[in-house]
Protein backbone atom coordinates (compact mmCIF):
# COMPACT_ATOMS: atom_id res chain seq x y z
CA UNK A 1 0.00 0.00 0.00
CA UNK A 2 2.96 2.07 0.90
CA UNK A 3 4.28 1.70 -2.26
CA UNK A 4 1.08 2.17 -4.00
CA UNK A 5 0.33 5.57 -2.52
CA UNK A 6 4.10 6.72 -3.33
CA UNK A 7 3.55 5.81 -7.08
CA UNK A 8 -0.18 7.63 -7.30
CA UNK A 9 1.73 11.02 -4.85
CA UNK A 10 5.03 11.32 -5.57
CA UNK A 11 6.93 8.92 -7.46
CA UNK A 12 6.14 9.95 -11.13
CA UNK A 13 6.17 13.85 -12.66
CA UNK A 14 2.71 14.62 -13.17
CA UNK A 15 2.03 12.82 -9.67
CA UNK A 16 3.88 15.49 -7.73
CA UNK A 17 3.16 17.94 -10.20
CA UNK A 18 -0.51 17.28 -9.15
CA UNK A 19 0.64 17.05 -5.60
CA UNK A 20 2.01 19.85 -5.40
CA UNK A 21 -0.64 22.34 -7.25
CA UNK A 22 -3.12 20.61 -4.88
CA UNK A 23 -1.04 21.84 -1.58
CA UNK A 24 -0.64 25.10 -3.33
CA UNK A 25 -4.62 25.73 -4.04
CA UNK A 26 -5.44 23.94 -0.73
CA UNK A 27 -3.22 26.25 1.12
CA UNK A 28 -4.27 29.54 -0.29
CA UNK A 29 -7.86 28.42 0.12
CA UNK A 30 -6.97 27.77 3.90
CA UNK A 31 -5.65 31.52 3.67
CA UNK A 32 -8.52 33.00 1.80
CA UNK A 33 -10.83 31.52 4.17
CA UNK A 34 -9.51 32.70 7.58
CA UNK A 35 -8.67 36.35 6.15
CA UNK A 36 -12.61 35.96 5.09
CA UNK A 37 -13.68 34.76 8.96
CA UNK A 38 -11.38 37.22 10.28
CA UNK A 39 -13.10 40.27 8.23
CA UNK A 40 -16.09 39.06 9.24
CA UNK A 41 -15.32 39.14 13.07
CA UNK A 42 -13.99 42.34 13.27
CA UNK A 43 -16.67 43.85 11.40
CA UNK A 44 -19.06 42.27 13.62
CA UNK A 45 -16.67 43.84 16.51
CA UNK A 46 -17.02 47.00 15.45
CA UNK A 47 -20.84 47.20 14.95
CA UNK A 48 -21.03 45.67 18.53
CA UNK A 49 -18.73 48.75 19.68
CA UNK A 50 -20.05 51.55 17.97
CA UNK A 51 -23.58 49.94 17.88
CA UNK A 52 -24.13 48.44 21.55
CA UNK A 53 -21.04 48.56 23.83
CA UNK A 54 -20.20 52.50 23.49
CA UNK A 55 -23.68 53.36 23.94
CA UNK A 56 -24.52 51.99 26.48
CA UNK A 57 -21.63 52.83 28.78
CA UNK A 58 -22.32 56.37 27.72
CA UNK A 59 -26.08 56.21 28.11
CA UNK A 60 -25.40 55.14 31.65
CA UNK A 61 -22.28 58.04 32.21
CA UNK A 62 -25.55 60.03 30.91
CA UNK A 63 -28.23 59.18 33.15
CA UNK A 64 -25.29 58.93 35.97
CA UNK A 65 -25.00 63.39 35.12
CA UNK A 66 -28.47 63.87 34.22
CA UNK A 67 -29.48 62.56 37.78
CA UNK A 68 -26.97 65.16 39.44
CA UNK A 69 -28.23 67.37 37.10
CA UNK A 70 -31.79 67.37 37.91
CA UNK A 71 -31.29 67.68 41.88
CA UNK A 72 -29.11 70.19 41.20
CA UNK A 73 -31.83 72.20 39.51
CA UNK A 74 -34.44 71.01 42.04
CA UNK A 75 -32.28 72.77 44.86
CA UNK A 76 -31.83 75.82 42.98
CA UNK A 77 -35.34 76.51 42.00
CA UNK A 78 -35.91 76.03 45.78
CA UNK A 79 -33.22 78.26 46.66
CA UNK A 80 -34.23 81.14 44.04
CA UNK A 81 -38.22 80.63 44.38
CA UNK A 82 -38.39 82.90 47.18
CA UNK A 83 -41.55 82.78 48.92
CA UNK A 84 -44.26 81.06 46.94
CA UNK A 85 -42.50 83.73 43.90
CA UNK A 86 -41.63 86.96 46.68
CA UNK A 87 -38.24 88.25 46.43
CA UNK A 88 -37.98 85.62 43.49
CA UNK A 89 -34.50 85.44 41.39
CA UNK A 90 -35.92 85.53 38.25
CA UNK A 91 -33.02 84.70 35.93
CA UNK A 92 -31.39 81.64 37.90
CA UNK A 93 -35.45 80.57 39.11
CA UNK A 94 -35.95 80.33 35.07
CA UNK A 95 -32.72 78.80 33.79
CA UNK A 96 -33.49 76.09 36.93
CA UNK A 97 -36.62 75.14 35.66
CA UNK A 98 -35.59 75.09 32.18
CA UNK A 99 -32.21 72.83 32.98
CA UNK A 100 -34.86 70.74 35.33
CA UNK A 101 -37.13 69.64 32.81
CA UNK A 102 -34.34 69.06 30.29
CA UNK A 103 -32.32 66.95 32.93
CA UNK A 104 -36.09 64.71 33.35
CA UNK A 105 -36.42 64.32 29.88
CA UNK A 106 -33.02 63.12 29.71
CA UNK A 107 -33.08 60.69 32.84
CA UNK A 108 -36.39 58.98 30.80
CA UNK A 109 -34.21 58.47 27.43
CA UNK A 110 -31.45 57.29 29.32
CA UNK A 111 -33.88 54.26 31.25
CA UNK A 112 -35.15 53.59 28.05
CA UNK A 113 -31.91 52.98 26.19
CA UNK A 114 -30.32 50.97 29.18
CA UNK A 115 -33.75 48.71 29.34
CA UNK A 116 -33.29 47.60 26.40
CA UNK A 117 -29.13 46.76 26.68
CA UNK A 118 -29.63 44.94 29.45
CA UNK A 119 -31.77 42.47 28.33
CA UNK A 120 -30.57 38.86 28.47
CA UNK A 121 -27.84 40.24 31.11
CA UNK A 122 -30.82 39.60 34.92
CA UNK A 123 -28.12 41.84 36.99
CA UNK A 124 -28.75 44.82 34.36
CA UNK A 125 -32.30 44.32 33.97
CA UNK A 126 -32.72 44.12 38.08
CA UNK A 127 -30.66 47.61 38.56
CA UNK A 128 -32.31 49.28 35.44
CA UNK A 129 -35.59 47.92 37.23
CA UNK A 130 -34.72 49.36 40.56
CA UNK A 131 -33.78 53.02 39.19
CA UNK A 132 -37.02 53.12 37.11
CA UNK A 133 -38.97 52.55 39.98
CA UNK A 134 -37.02 54.86 42.70
CA UNK A 135 -36.84 57.41 39.61
CA UNK A 136 -40.60 57.25 40.06
CA UNK A 137 -40.74 57.79 43.74
CA UNK A 138 -37.94 60.31 43.52
CA UNK A 139 -40.22 62.66 41.15
CA UNK A 140 -42.95 62.01 43.32
CA UNK A 141 -41.10 63.84 46.14
CA UNK A 142 -39.21 66.36 44.33
CA UNK A 143 -43.05 67.25 42.66
CA UNK A 144 -44.68 67.71 46.39
CA UNK A 145 -41.46 69.75 47.45
CA UNK A 146 -41.85 72.15 44.57
CA UNK A 147 -45.73 72.11 45.04
CA UNK A 148 -45.22 72.96 49.33
CA UNK A 149 -42.66 76.05 47.80
CA UNK A 150 -45.34 77.17 45.76
CA UNK A 151 -47.18 78.40 48.53
CA UNK A 152 -46.89 81.44 50.97
CA UNK A 153 -44.59 79.95 54.10
CA UNK A 154 -44.21 76.75 52.29
CA UNK A 155 -40.43 76.19 52.58
CA UNK A 156 -39.79 74.48 55.71
CA UNK A 157 -42.56 71.38 53.93
CA UNK A 158 -40.33 71.81 50.71
CA UNK A 159 -37.41 71.41 52.54
CA UNK A 160 -38.59 68.60 53.81
CA UNK A 161 -39.42 66.19 50.55
CA UNK A 162 -36.21 67.75 49.46
CA UNK A 163 -34.41 66.30 52.17
CA UNK A 164 -35.98 62.60 51.35
CA UNK A 165 -35.91 63.18 47.23
CA UNK A 166 -31.77 64.27 47.63
CA UNK A 167 -31.19 61.25 50.33
CA UNK A 168 -32.86 58.46 47.89
CA UNK A 169 -30.84 59.73 45.15
CA UNK A 170 -26.96 59.80 46.91
CA UNK A 171 -28.40 56.56 48.91
CA UNK A 172 -29.76 54.33 46.02
CA UNK A 173 -29.97 56.12 42.39
CA UNK A 174 -26.40 57.35 41.94
CA UNK A 175 -24.91 54.24 42.91
CA UNK A 176 -27.47 52.42 40.84
CA UNK A 177 -26.64 54.23 37.85
CA UNK A 178 -22.78 53.99 38.63
CA UNK A 179 -23.12 50.14 39.00
CA UNK A 180 -24.76 50.46 35.20
CA UNK A 181 -21.77 52.57 33.63
CA UNK A 182 -18.96 49.94 35.71
CA UNK A 183 -21.26 46.94 34.53
CA UNK A 184 -21.41 48.24 30.80
CA UNK A 185 -17.76 49.03 30.46
CA UNK A 186 -16.67 46.03 31.65
CA UNK A 187 -18.52 44.07 29.15
CA UNK A 188 -16.77 46.40 26.48
CA UNK A 189 -13.81 45.70 28.11
CA UNK A 190 -14.02 42.00 28.15
CA UNK A 191 -15.16 42.23 24.27
CA UNK A 192 -12.03 44.28 23.68
CA UNK A 193 -9.80 41.90 25.24
CA UNK A 194 -11.08 38.82 23.58
CA UNK A 195 -11.61 40.69 20.37
CA UNK A 196 -7.82 42.01 20.17
CA UNK A 197 -6.52 38.28 21.33
CA UNK A 198 -8.53 36.90 18.60
CA UNK A 199 -6.65 39.16 16.12
CA UNK A 200 -3.51 37.96 17.48
CA UNK A 201 -4.28 34.56 17.22
CA UNK A 202 -5.84 34.98 13.49
CA UNK A 203 -2.93 36.74 12.59
CA UNK A 204 -0.41 34.51 13.96
CA UNK A 205 -2.83 31.39 11.56
CA UNK A 206 -2.35 33.60 8.65
CA UNK A 207 1.34 34.25 9.07
CA UNK A 208 2.17 30.62 9.52
CA UNK A 209 -0.29 29.52 6.86
CA UNK A 210 1.12 32.38 4.15
CA UNK A 211 4.46 31.53 4.69
CA UNK A 212 3.75 27.68 4.37
CA UNK A 213 2.08 28.52 0.74
CA UNK A 214 4.79 30.53 -0.09
CA UNK A 215 7.15 27.89 0.49
CA UNK A 216 5.00 25.68 -0.99
CA UNK A 217 5.17 28.17 -4.56
CA UNK A 218 9.41 28.42 -4.20
CA UNK A 219 9.11 24.55 -4.23
CA UNK A 220 7.27 24.37 -7.44
CA UNK A 221 9.06 26.85 -8.85
CA UNK A 222 12.27 25.32 -7.59
CA UNK A 223 11.12 21.95 -9.11
CA UNK A 224 9.82 23.34 -12.30
CA UNK A 225 13.18 24.95 -13.05
CA UNK A 226 15.16 21.61 -12.05
CA UNK A 227 13.01 19.26 -13.89
CA UNK A 228 12.14 20.98 -17.25
CA UNK A 229 15.17 23.32 -17.21
CA UNK A 230 13.05 26.56 -17.59
CA UNK A 231 14.76 29.48 -14.83
CA UNK A 232 11.20 31.26 -14.89
CA UNK A 233 7.47 30.25 -15.01
CA UNK A 234 5.84 33.00 -15.78
CA UNK A 235 2.54 32.41 -14.34
CA UNK A 236 4.26 30.88 -11.60
CA UNK A 237 5.95 33.74 -10.41
CA UNK A 238 2.92 36.08 -11.05
CA UNK A 239 0.93 33.87 -8.89
CA UNK A 240 3.47 34.15 -5.85
CA UNK A 241 3.79 37.90 -5.88
CA UNK A 242 -0.41 37.89 -6.23
CA UNK A 243 0.15 35.81 -2.77
CA UNK A 244 2.73 37.99 -1.33
CA UNK A 245 0.86 40.97 -1.99
CA UNK A 246 -2.31 39.47 -0.48
CA UNK A 247 -0.63 38.32 2.67
CA UNK A 248 0.82 41.27 2.71
CA UNK A 249 -2.94 42.91 2.70
CA UNK A 250 -4.03 40.61 5.26
CA UNK A 251 -1.74 41.14 7.48
CA UNK A 252 -2.23 44.85 6.94
CA UNK A 253 -5.96 44.24 7.72
CA UNK A 254 -5.42 42.22 10.96
CA UNK A 255 -2.43 45.04 12.62
CA UNK A 256 -4.36 47.83 11.11
CA UNK A 257 -7.84 46.75 12.87
CA UNK A 258 -6.01 45.86 16.03
CA UNK A 259 -4.57 48.99 16.45
CA UNK A 260 -7.58 50.84 15.44
CA UNK A 261 -9.55 48.50 18.34
CA UNK A 262 -6.70 49.84 20.77
CA UNK A 263 -7.27 53.61 19.55
CA UNK A 264 -10.93 53.18 19.83
CA UNK A 265 -10.84 51.35 22.95
CA UNK A 266 -7.77 52.80 25.64
CA UNK A 267 -6.74 56.07 23.51
CA UNK A 268 -10.23 57.52 23.14
CA UNK A 269 -12.81 55.67 25.10
CA UNK A 270 -10.93 54.97 28.46
CA UNK A 271 -10.66 59.22 28.17
CA UNK A 272 -14.28 59.42 27.27
CA UNK A 273 -15.74 57.45 30.24
CA UNK A 274 -13.07 59.41 32.87
CA UNK A 275 -14.27 62.70 31.67
CA UNK A 276 -18.17 61.54 31.77
CA UNK A 277 -17.37 60.58 35.43
CA UNK A 278 -15.95 63.78 36.03
CA UNK A 279 -18.84 65.82 34.60
CA UNK A 280 -21.15 64.03 37.01
CA UNK A 281 -19.22 64.23 39.67
CA UNK A 282 -18.36 68.25 38.97
CA UNK A 283 -23.05 68.31 38.71
CA UNK A 284 -23.33 66.54 41.96
CA UNK A 285 -20.50 68.57 43.41
CA UNK A 286 -21.87 71.98 42.10
CA UNK A 287 -25.54 70.95 43.82
CA UNK A 288 -23.97 70.35 47.22
CA UNK A 289 -23.23 74.25 46.67
CA UNK A 290 -27.26 74.77 46.24
CA UNK A 291 -27.54 72.36 49.15
CA UNK A 292 -25.38 74.21 51.38
CA UNK A 293 -27.04 77.44 51.16
CA UNK A 294 -30.86 75.94 51.40
CA UNK A 295 -30.55 73.89 54.08
CA UNK A 296 -28.99 74.98 57.02
CA UNK A 297 -29.04 72.14 59.36
CA UNK A 298 -27.22 69.96 56.71
CA UNK A 299 -24.36 72.27 55.92
CA UNK A 300 -21.64 70.48 57.79
CA UNK A 301 -22.94 67.68 55.61
CA UNK A 302 -22.86 69.36 52.73
CA UNK A 303 -19.48 70.81 52.50
CA UNK A 304 -17.97 67.63 53.63
CA UNK A 305 -19.45 65.90 50.60
CA UNK A 306 -17.92 68.83 47.79
CA UNK A 307 -14.52 68.20 49.32
CA UNK A 308 -14.97 64.78 48.99
CA UNK A 309 -16.00 64.98 45.32
CA UNK A 310 -13.30 67.81 44.47
CA UNK A 311 -11.10 65.34 45.69
CA UNK A 312 -12.10 62.96 43.22
CA UNK A 313 -12.04 65.20 40.59
CA UNK A 314 -8.03 66.53 42.13
CA UNK A 315 -7.27 64.76 45.02
CA UNK A 316 -4.91 66.25 47.11
CA UNK A 317 -3.73 64.98 50.04
CA UNK A 318 -4.59 65.74 53.74
CA UNK A 319 -6.35 69.08 51.83
CA UNK A 320 -9.47 70.44 53.68
CA UNK A 321 -11.54 73.61 52.17
CA UNK A 322 -9.25 76.06 54.15
CA UNK A 323 -5.90 74.59 52.30
CA UNK A 324 -7.45 72.94 49.19
CA UNK A 325 -6.91 76.00 46.59
CA UNK A 326 -2.85 75.99 48.16
CA UNK A 327 -2.40 72.81 47.44
CA UNK A 328 -4.19 72.90 43.65
CA UNK A 329 -2.21 75.83 43.45
CA UNK A 330 1.20 74.61 44.48
CA UNK A 331 0.57 70.82 42.87
CA UNK A 332 -0.64 72.36 39.64
CA UNK A 333 2.38 74.62 39.30
CA UNK A 334 4.59 71.27 39.86
CA UNK A 335 2.64 69.38 37.42
CA UNK A 336 3.21 72.20 34.42
CA UNK A 337 7.28 71.58 35.32
CA UNK A 338 6.89 67.68 34.87
CA UNK A 339 3.59 66.44 33.69
CA UNK A 340 4.90 63.66 35.47
CA UNK A 341 5.09 64.56 38.67
CA UNK A 342 2.18 62.73 41.15
CA UNK A 343 1.65 65.04 43.45
CA UNK A 344 -2.43 65.26 42.81
CA UNK A 345 -4.99 62.26 41.52
CA UNK A 346 -8.45 61.74 40.90
CA UNK A 347 -10.28 61.88 37.18
CA UNK A 348 -8.67 64.95 36.11
CA UNK A 349 -4.77 62.78 36.79
CA UNK A 350 -6.15 59.63 34.92
CA UNK A 351 -7.23 61.71 32.03
CA UNK A 352 -3.70 64.01 32.14
CA UNK A 353 -1.89 60.23 31.97
CA UNK A 354 -3.94 58.93 29.08
CA UNK A 355 -3.00 62.33 27.00
CA UNK A 356 -3.08 60.81 22.91
CA UNK A 357 -4.20 63.38 20.50
CA UNK A 358 -3.45 66.48 19.14
CA UNK A 359 -5.02 69.73 21.20
CA UNK A 360 -5.77 66.91 23.50
CA UNK A 361 -3.54 68.10 26.65
CA UNK A 362 -4.12 72.00 26.25
CA UNK A 363 -7.84 71.35 26.45
CA UNK A 364 -7.20 68.86 29.84
CA UNK A 365 -4.79 71.28 31.37
CA UNK A 366 -7.51 74.75 30.32
CA UNK A 367 -9.77 72.85 31.84
CA UNK A 368 -8.20 72.33 35.40
CA UNK A 369 -7.54 75.58 35.15
CA UNK A 370 -11.35 76.48 34.82
CA UNK A 371 -11.96 74.15 37.85
CA UNK A 372 -9.19 76.09 40.08
CA UNK A 373 -11.24 79.55 39.35
CA UNK A 374 -14.83 77.68 40.33
CA UNK A 375 -13.10 76.15 43.13
CA UNK A 376 -11.84 79.81 44.44
CA UNK A 377 -15.79 81.00 43.28
CA UNK A 378 -17.01 78.23 46.46
CA UNK A 379 -14.78 79.72 48.96
CA UNK A 380 -16.46 83.17 48.28
CA UNK A 381 -19.87 81.35 48.86
CA UNK A 382 -18.71 80.25 51.96
CA UNK A 383 -17.26 83.64 53.27
CA UNK A 384 -20.31 85.49 52.26
CA UNK A 385 -22.18 83.33 53.91
CA UNK A 386 -20.38 83.24 57.31
CA UNK A 387 -19.80 87.10 57.11
CA UNK A 388 -23.81 87.26 57.07
CA UNK A 389 -24.36 88.14 53.48
CA UNK A 390 -26.76 85.02 52.94
CA UNK A 391 -28.76 86.63 50.16
CA UNK A 392 -25.37 88.30 48.01
CA UNK A 393 -23.94 84.72 48.41
CA UNK A 394 -26.95 82.88 46.68
CA UNK A 395 -26.61 85.26 43.98
CA UNK A 396 -23.15 84.71 43.11
CA UNK A 397 -23.68 81.14 43.52
CA UNK A 398 -26.76 81.06 40.91
CA UNK A 399 -26.13 84.09 38.78
CA UNK A 400 -24.69 83.71 35.28
CA UNK A 401 -23.40 86.81 34.68
CA UNK A 402 -19.91 87.22 33.49
CA UNK A 403 -17.49 86.99 37.44
CA UNK A 404 -20.17 84.97 38.43
CA UNK A 405 -20.13 81.22 40.13
CA UNK A 406 -22.28 79.78 37.58
CA UNK A 407 -20.80 81.93 34.78
CA UNK A 408 -17.10 79.97 35.68
CA UNK A 409 -19.27 76.46 36.23
CA UNK A 410 -19.76 76.94 32.41
CA UNK A 411 -16.60 77.76 31.09
CA UNK A 412 -15.80 74.58 33.49
CA UNK A 413 -18.01 72.70 31.41
CA UNK A 414 -17.50 73.65 28.27
CA UNK A 415 -13.75 73.18 28.67
CA UNK A 416 -14.37 69.74 30.00
CA UNK A 417 -16.45 69.08 27.15
CA UNK A 418 -13.92 70.38 24.37
CA UNK A 419 -11.75 67.64 26.00
CA UNK A 420 -13.89 65.24 26.12
CA UNK A 421 -14.98 65.94 22.61
CA UNK A 422 -11.51 65.35 21.06
CA UNK A 423 -11.93 61.78 22.37
CA UNK A 424 -15.17 61.06 21.32
CA UNK A 425 -14.30 62.36 17.69
CA UNK A 426 -11.07 59.86 17.72
CA UNK A 427 -13.12 56.91 18.85
CA UNK A 428 -15.64 58.13 16.03
CA UNK A 429 -12.49 58.24 13.35
CA UNK A 430 -10.94 54.88 15.03
CA UNK A 431 -14.37 53.19 14.59
CA UNK A 432 -14.07 54.80 10.88
CA UNK A 433 -10.61 53.62 10.39
CA UNK A 434 -11.12 50.04 11.10
CA UNK A 435 -13.94 49.41 8.99
CA UNK A 436 -12.63 50.82 6.12
CA UNK A 437 -8.92 48.49 7.14
CA UNK A 438 -11.79 45.76 6.22
CA UNK A 439 -13.75 47.13 3.78
CA UNK A 440 -10.67 48.04 1.62
CA UNK A 441 -8.19 45.92 2.14
CA UNK A 442 -10.20 42.12 2.51
CA UNK A 443 -11.96 42.34 -1.38
CA UNK A 444 -8.09 42.88 -2.51
CA UNK A 445 -6.80 40.19 -0.83
CA UNK A 446 -9.10 37.84 -1.10
CA UNK A 447 -9.03 38.62 -5.20
CA UNK A 448 -5.14 38.32 -5.11
CA UNK A 449 -5.36 34.62 -3.64
CA UNK A 450 -7.79 33.95 -6.55
CA UNK A 451 -5.72 35.14 -8.86
CA UNK A 452 -2.83 32.97 -7.41
CA UNK A 453 -4.89 29.81 -7.41
CA UNK A 454 -5.90 30.47 -11.35
CA UNK A 455 -2.10 31.37 -12.32
CA UNK A 456 -1.14 28.23 -10.39
CA UNK A 457 -2.98 25.88 -12.12
CA UNK A 458 -2.48 27.81 -15.42
CA UNK A 459 1.84 27.71 -15.24
CA UNK A 460 1.38 23.57 -14.88
CA UNK A 461 -1.30 23.40 -16.90
CA UNK A 462 1.32 22.96 -19.99
CA UNK A 463 3.81 20.80 -17.88
CA UNK A 464 0.97 18.29 -17.33
CA UNK A 465 -0.09 18.06 -20.47
CA UNK A 466 3.18 17.17 -21.90
CA UNK A 467 2.35 13.49 -19.67
CA UNK A 468 -0.77 12.87 -21.69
Amino acid sequence: MRAALRRRFWATVPARLRLLRAATLLLATAVTALLTVAGLAVSGTWDSVAGRDAPRTTSAADLNLALNDMDAQAANILLSSGDAGKGRLQTPYDKAVGFYGSARREIGHDLRTLAVAAQGDRADEKTVENLTDDFAEYQELIGRALENDGHAGGKSAALADYRKATDLLQVKLLPESRTLVASNDRVFDAEYTAARSTLSAQLVATTALSLFLLAVLALLQWYLARRFHRIVNPPLVAGTLCTLLAVILGAQMLTSSSGDLRGARRDAFDSVVALSRARAIAYDANADESRYLLDPQRRDQYARSFLAKSQQLYGIRGATLDTYDDGLSTSWRAYETDHHDLRFTGEFRRELDNITFPGERAAAERTVETYAVYQRDDRKIRALLASGQEREAVEFCMDWKPGTSNAHFGAWMAALDKVTDINRAHFASSVRDGRSAVSDLLPWAGGLLLAAMALTALGLRPRLAEFR
